[in-house]
This record gives C-alpha cells, sequence and structure tokens, in this order.
C-alpha cells in the first residue's frame, strides 16, 4: 500500500504549526495495530461497525470474517469499506482510516501467506488452517478473506492536531 503522491494537510482542520504525517508512520500504526474497526453497509443503507484483527500483508490490509456474519452479507452487496485503528485518546499519536473496497481472496497459497502473516503478528491464539482454496477454516463455517483496496487513507495526528489525506 502506497499513496500515489504526498500527503496533503486539510488546513481547516490541523493546527497552523501541523505538517503533513508522513506515510511511514502512518503505515506504521497500520502495521502495529492489534484492533481495527470496520464500517459496511447493510442492503437497507444502513452502516455495520464492528472490532476485528487485520494484517497488513503483500501491500494492503486483509481480514477475515464467517461467512453467516453481517459484514460477509454486506460485502457481498455492497464491497465499499471503512478501517480504522488508532488510540483511544487526545493525547497523542495517529488514528488512521482507511477507505477503499474489499475484494475476497482465494488460493490455498495466497491464504496460507495471510493465515501465516496473522499468526506472525498475533501469535498462534490466532492459528488458521486454509480450507480447500475459498477461506480460513472456522468455529462457524468457513470464513472469508478479504484484502482491502485503498482509495484514500486519513490520519489524524493529535499532537499537534492534523489532519492529512492520502489518495491511492
Amino acid at each position: 500500500m502506497k499513496p500515489a503522491q504526498t500527503g496533503q494537510i486539510d488546513t481547516r482542520f490541523s493546527a497552523p504549526e501541523a505538517g503533513p504525517a508522513p506515510w511511514d508512520e502512518v503505515e506504521a500504526v497500520l502495521e502495529r495495530a492489534e484492533l481495527y474497526w470496520i464500517s459496511t453497509v447493510r442492503a437497507d443503507g444502513r452502516p455495520h461497525v464492528t472490532p476485528l484483527i487485520a494484517v497488513l500483508h503483500d501491500g494492503a490490509l486483509h481480514f477475515s470474517t464467517g461467512l453467516r456474519e453481517q459484514k460477509a452479507h454486506n460485502l457481498e452487496a455492497n464491497p465499499n469499506v471503512a478501517l480504522t485503528t488508532g488510540r483511544n485518546d487526545s493525547a497523542g499519536g495517529v488514528d488512521v482510516v482507511v477507505e477503499g473496497t474489499a475484494a475476497r481472496i482465494a488460493g490455498r497459497d495466497r491464504l496460507q501467506a495471510i493465515a501465516d502473516a496473522v499468526e506472525a503478528k498475533y501469535g498462534s491464539v490466532w492459528h488458521f488452517d486454509v480450507e480447500g482454496d475459498d477461506g480460513f477454516e472456522s468455529v462457524g463455517g468457513l470464513a472469508a478473506v478479504f484484502r482491502i483496496d485503498a482509495s484514500k487513507v486519513l490520519a489524524f495526528a493529535k499532537d499537534p492536531y492534523a489532519q492529512t489525506t492520502f489518495r491511492f
């Protein structure tokens, strides 16, 4: 995941002394985060937001969801997503919002690489076995694996306050 250009600071929402967040800092937040919140769109247009784990692998964020879960149903009809992470305080750090579309991943080798990346990041408690070419074996049945193709990333710095937009 690399932006098409340097991030653009939005002076309307930034302190006068603030500069744009450097992409490597934003990418580090995405790599290190333990918990993310994903927003999907229900069939009737209402939002659905839920926490999940994710991994930055091969230039994109990846996550999985059971096929019976609400977000899986939502993604069947509408692939638009926003994934957020950061710190739950106002004292410092950077919060990040990734906007884009979710694309389902298939193929045993690709799925195994993502499963390995998840376990390397989170430990054996998040071990996944690949089920055929379709996803991960899960307690509730098959879990689909998705890649987020980012169109825009927003970075919200908090010391000093600044909003930076990256386009892809």
